[in-house]
């Protein structure tokens, strides 16, 4: 082998080398974004649940409020049909007084402002809480695509060493922008685009 060749061989060498090290670059650069998307989706998928458990909690919290209102309203309505038939004045008295906190306690259950236990609070707050659940799981879909797309990058790019096809490097890239735009989507506008 001649020092022509030689020099030739170095040459190839030292510009696969240096192309390689531009793959790695790149490979830790997806790495980098893929873990920020697995961060926010494990974040955004423990919130959905989280509000999906306050949402059912504060739905069964109606339901208890709901039936307790319409037992109180029954017996109330009962007790407004036996009061006719009550003779004594002051047992009459006390059945109307009884009838009246009954009626105060039904509309309590139905609507209490101040310490939001309501059946129209309770039903508010489960609303709510199902919105946040909504909206962190359309967060969470978008970041598990963007972390789909950074894997498959990062085995691109990890293929175009191996294979030395730079096509292979630029679909890698190209993929990791797009990751970063579900990443983005995710973040700003879960709406925007829906997925499921």
């Amino acid at each position: 082998m001649g020092a022509h060749e030689s020099m030739e061989h170095a040459e190839h060498a030292e510009h696969a080398s240096g192309s390689n090290k531009g793959i790695a670059l790149l490979i830790s650069v997806i790495a980098l974004f893929l873990a920020f998307s697995e961060t926010l989706g494990k974040g955004a998928q423990t919130e959905a649940l989280a509000k999906n458990v306050e949402a059912s909690n504060l739905w069964a919290f109606f339901q208890a409020k709901s039936i307790r209102r319409t037992t109180v309203q029954a017996v109330s309505e009962h007790a407004k049909l036996s009061l006719g038939t009550v003779p004594d004045e002051a047992t009459k008295a006390a059945l109307q007084k009884q009838i009246e906190d009954w009626q105060k306690t039904a509309a309590r259950y139905r609507s209490e402002p101040e310490t939001g236990e309501g059946s129209e609070q309770l039903a508010a707050r489960a609303k709510h809480a199902e919105h946040d659940r909504d909206l962190a799981m359309a967060r969470y879909h978008h970041y598990e695509v963007a972390s789909a797309a950074f894997q498959i990058g990062i085995v691109l790019a990890s293929a175009t060493i191996i294979t030395g096809m730079m096509v292979l490097a630029w679909i890698s890239g190209l993929l990791a922008i797009g990751g970063l735009v579900f990443t983005a989507i995710g973040l700003f506008a879960p709406h925007a685009v829906h997925l499921m």
